[in-house]
């Protein structure tokens, strides 16, 4: 009961308890706003306080944000995933934060290594790092993807 893990990251309303998550129907498509789209959509900032996200959704959230929610909800650590990393994850907020990537060379272009976290029994993280696996011949990067992804081909 010490680490949050989410897709995106925090909220947009301070006011957002684990209580108040627990209540949150999930089997609904992603509203534009509210608990479940900044869950899904949010992203940490290195400024303090919130932003407006550049993702047109969700918002940026800065350590003070971090900071204040985990002290808040007795939880120590926020592990979110919705962001590429270069190294696979980055750690912010004063190590309150870290994002975790698990997709290296994401959609077959960026170069970028993945990472999976694990905890000890104290829950101190330990990272894996990862490179992609080499890119079949003859199949063309995203062959798989169910529609082209505007400015990645």
């Amino acid at each position: 009961k010490k680490v949050f893990v989410c897709h995106g990251g925090l909220f947009r309303d301070d006011r957002v308890t684990l209580e108040d998550i627990n209540k949150v129907e999930r089997a609904v498509e992603p509203p534009d706003e509210g608990i479940v789209c900044d869950l899904l959509w949010s992203d940490p900032q290195e400024a303090p306080g919130r932003a407006a996200s550049k993702r047109g959704t969700g918002c940026t959230f800065g350590p003070d944000v971090t900071e204040r929610w985990l002290s808040d909800n007795r939880l120590e650590l926020l592990v979110r995933s919705h962001e590429m990393k270069e190294d696979g994850y980055e750690i912010q907020h004063n190590g309150k934060c870290i994002t975790i990537f698990s997709a290296p060379n994401y959609c077959d272009q960026m170069g970028n290594l993945g990472a999976l976290i694990r905890f000890s029994s104290d829950c101190q993280p330990t990272f894996t790092r990862f490179a992609a696996a080499p890119h079949p011949e003859g199949i063309r990067p995203m062959h798989y993807a169910p529609m082209p992804m505007p400015g990645l081909m």
